[in-house]
């Protein structure tokens, strides 16, 4: 057990691929107890190979709680991969291409029906441009103008 309830995600804009590469870290055992509680099964040593199933589950359980939109536009995330140790999962993601982001918000839903003191810290890296935030229960999205 840890006495932190806390993720934290790192988006960073990849010019020559017109795309974003997101880092993103969080513990297992809140992981699991958060896809206990939307009904969805996960066996733990599948996670432990990273074999397709678990980075399929993943994908999904991610799907509906990151999200990340750019001039508007919903981006989707694929899993390029990921790796457990010392209950911590740690995930590579590549989201969608985007062109010129002048805006960019992200929405992050992890964990926050299961724990009160949540917090999804944000770092969003585009060119020079650098900010971070955190995300709780009460505020789960944000806006970042790129200048």
């Amino acid at each position: 057990m840890h006495p932190v309830h806390v993720t934290l995600t790192s988006i960073e804009y990849v010019p020559e691929a017109d795309s974003f590469k997101v880092f993103l870290r969080l513990y297992f055992d809140d992981f699991i107890r958060d896809c206990k509680l939307s009904g969805t099964d996960i066996i733990e040593k599948d996670f432990l190979t990273a074999n397709a199933k678990s980075l399929s589950q993943l994908e999904d359980y991610l799907k509906g709680k990151v999200i990340i939109k750019v001039n508007n536009k919903e981006l989707y995330g694929r899993v390029q991969n990921m790796n457990l140790a010392d209950n911590e999962l740690s995930i590579n993601l590549k989201y969608g291409e985007s062109r010129k982001p002048r805006t960019v918000t992200v929405r992050n839903l992890i964990m926050i029906g299961l724990y009160g003191d949540m917090s999804n810290m944000i770092m969003v890296k585009i060119n020079d441009f650098e900010e971070g935030v955190k995300l709780t229960s009460d505020m789960t999205e944000q806006t970042f103008k790129i200048k």
